[in-house]
């Protein structure tokens, strides 16, 4: 499905949780850094609720995860950090086109809001991403205090987003945060043993 089909039409839909094993899919596509899509492996998967945490591997380069991939069948929200880097997570959204993108490239930039619960607005911007030779495209959340966010996370049910696609046209998703600062405490500790 081409770019802006989906940004004018997005299929993701709420569905049943799925088994750990199907996100772990999802999740060995990320993160993408080269010109065509790697194929990260998955190690040390472990099931926190409707969370996980996950090491992501290719060759020395390695990630940490906290995804939730219940709440869509083709989506996940994740919250990463890398060695040496470990207290300045980022949140991604990956979510599956169908069909693997002819080129890398940043399709659009966007105001973008998360809210866990009835808790604060973060306000910021979504950055959709495409990666040649990957099937879905990549929202970056480029947010003015992600700490806070990530704090109420830990405490909160619900993670919601909203992303304007136009004027008029807000795009919203839902997650779930049952696991999350289990998920988020893990992949944090794994990566500062790494850090050592």
């Amino acid at each position: 499905m081409p770019m802006s089909k989906f940004m004018s039409n997005p299929k993701s839909r709420l569905k049943p949780a799925l088994s750990v094993a199907a996100p772990l899919l999802l999740a060995t596509l990320l993160p993408q850094t080269s010109a065509t899509a790697a194929v990260y492996n998955t190690l040390d998967a472990e099931a926190h609720g409707q969370w996980q945490s996950l090491t992501l591997v290719l060759g020395e380069e390695r990630h940490y995860r906290a995804l939730e991939a219940s709440s869509y069948s083709d989506s996940l929200f994740s919250v990463n950090v890398t060695p040496a880097a470990c207290e300045r997570p980022w949140l991604e959204l990956r979510v599956d086109l169908g069909e693997r993108q002819a080129e890398s490239r940043v399709a659009n930039r966007v105001p973008g809001d998360l809210r866990v619960d009835h808790e604060t607005i973060h306000s910021g911007t979504a950055e959709f991403i495409t990666e040649r030779g990957d099937s879905g495209f990549y929202v970056q959340f480029l947010l003015e205090e992600p700490a806070l966010l990530l704090e109420e996370m830990r405490r909160g049910e619900t993670l919601r987003l909203r992303m304007m696609r136009a004027e008029d046209d807000p795009w919203f998703m839902v997650f779930s945060l049952e696991g999350a600062a289990e998920a988020m405490d893990r992949a944090r500790r794994q990566c500062l043993r790494d850090t050592d």
